[in-house]
């Protein structure tokens, strides 16, 4: 929701045509793509790859 929010205020510098838009829209563009990246990896990508990482649980019934 946060990052939705943050490139929907990032949106009217991405679409802007006035002066000084010429600096002002490949920022705007750089954010919104960095944000919706960083979403997409913590969302999908970082839980996918997280058990390659995580310790195991040790094995019931093993060695006292």
């Amino acid at each position: 929701m946060t990052a939705l929010v943050a490139s929907l205020g990032f949106l009217p510098m991405a679409l802007a045509t006035s002066a000084g838009a010429e600096i002002q829209r490949p920022l705007a563009t750089v954010v919104i793509g960095g944000i919706v990246t960083s979403t997409l990896l913590t969302a999908f990508v970082i839980p996918a790859i997280y058990p390659w990482f995580a310790p195991r649980p040790a094995a019931a019934g093993g060695p006292t």
